[in-house]
């Protein structure tokens, strides 16, 4: 069979570009996801310079990035961090993943934007990157304090939030009659058909891991956790729901098996190469032509993201009897968004709920708002280690 040579040079552009934008971005001390996407825009057919020659081809198999994504939160996703702040994580990311949904579609009307694009932009800004917060937590040493608790709670429920928007968003892209009816529907199929899924999970997938783990062959633990991934997101997917969802479901059944954590540190390079084609790929869609005639909706998403969610995220914080120092640290380090909002936004963008523009300005948005939080959550970190009483900044 012969090789297809343009195969091969758009695979070389999309790593070297990776490389090239990831270098840069830790040179900066800034996270890895804007060098990938800015690498992205560089070999975009839509600026000059290199281009890919087919983007569409590169799009599907960044699903793949997508998938070993949400495994891997699934695995990390911790029940016992998640119950240690339950209070403000489950209930008070519940209220501030509603205002932010709420305040969206409030301003349909101010921006003239329709009720269904408000709802997609609201959960795309109302979801926080775990991946880029706890970086900048590490950083300090600040994981195990009380406002690094609060933090990363936050965000371990809204990255479990995604999975049900991801379920639920594509019900909005009918008619707005019965929408009520048809997420009662969803829903009640989704426990009907999760449940044989989970059973699985949770009986098949310890004991696959656990055999590959005793052969201590490292080669084949990495191809049992693969294989496992892919085919519990193709599973989900043939069921009519997200990859996304499988592939969390999959990880999560081994979450709390430390002894099987194993196969999630095999997958990791993978995992992080496909993620790299994943941002790559998502920084050759960004149109600058289309971003110059929509500016004043990245302005409008950026005002939700930064002082709508900061506002939002101060207010819950503090009904939930945490210090002012503490809510101020917390609200300031969720002023962002990240790789789960472009789950999120190509989620609506393929139930046709939003056009190129939401889907572009998206992108943007969350490039330069990760960009603006990196100085947002340090400057408020500095000030608020000073005025958050020692016992809380100790390491639990």
């Amino acid at each position: 069979m012969e090789s297809d040579p343009l195969l091969f040079r758009d695979l070389t552009f999309i790593f070297v570009a990776a490389v090239l934008g990831g270098l840069a971005a830790r040179q900066l001390h800034l996270p890895m996801i804007l060098g990938y996407v800015v690498g992205g825009i560089a070999i975009s057919p839509f600026t000059p310079g290199p281009q890919l020659s087919e983007i569409h081809t590169f799009e599907s198999l960044a699903e793949i990035g997508v998938a070993l994504l949400m495994f891997s939160i699934g695995v990390e996703f911790s029940i016992d961090d998640l119950m240690r702040v339950k209070a403000v994580a489950l209930g008070g990311g519940t209220l501030g993943i509603s205002l932010s949904l709420l305040l969206a579609v409030g301003m349909s009307r101010l921006a003239g934007w329709t009720i269904t694009q408000g709802l997609v932009i609201g959960a795309a800004v109302s979801v926080a990157s775990t991946m880029v917060l706890s970086r900048l937590l590490a950083e300090r040493g600040a994981m195990g304090t009380t406002h690094g608790r609060v933090k990363i709670g936050i965000t371990l429920f809204e990255d479990f939030a995604v999975v049900i928007m991801t379920v639920l968003l594509p019900l909005f892209a009918g008619s707005e009659h019965g929408v009520l009816a048809r997420a009662a529907w969803t829903l009640g199929k989704s426990v009907v058909l999760l449940v044989p899924l989970v059973f699985v999970s949770l009986k098949v997938i310890p004991g696959l891991i656990r055999r590959a783990n005793r052969t201590n062959d490292m080669e084949l633990t990495l191809m049992v956790a693969v294989a496992i991934c892919l085919s519990a997101a193709s599973l989900a997917h043939a069921v009519g729901f997200s990859v996304a969802l499988g592939a969390f479901v999959a990880g999560l059944s081994i979450s709390g098996m430390k002894d099987l954590h194993s196969a999630h540190s095999q997958i990791i390079p993978l995992r992080d190469a496909f993620v790299a084609l994943f941002f790559v790929s998502l920084g050759t869609l960004i149109q600058p032509k289309i971003l110059l005639h929509h500016l004043p909706l990245l302005w409008q998403m950026l005002f939700l993201i930064i002082v709508g969610k900061f506002v939002i995220w101060l207010i819950v914080v503090k009904l939930f009897r945490y210090s002012t120092p503490v809510a101020i640290s917390t609200a300031a380090g969720l002023t962002q968004i990240g790789e789960l909002s472009f789950v999120v936004i190509r989620t609506a963008r393929e139930a046709n709920m939003v056009g190129e523009e939401v889907f572009v300005a998206t992108l943007a948005a969350s490039l330069i708002s990760i960009f603006l939080n990196v100085f947002i959550t340090k400057a408020a970190l500095t000030w608020a280690e000073k005025k958050i009483p020692e016992a809380e900044l100790s390491p639990a």
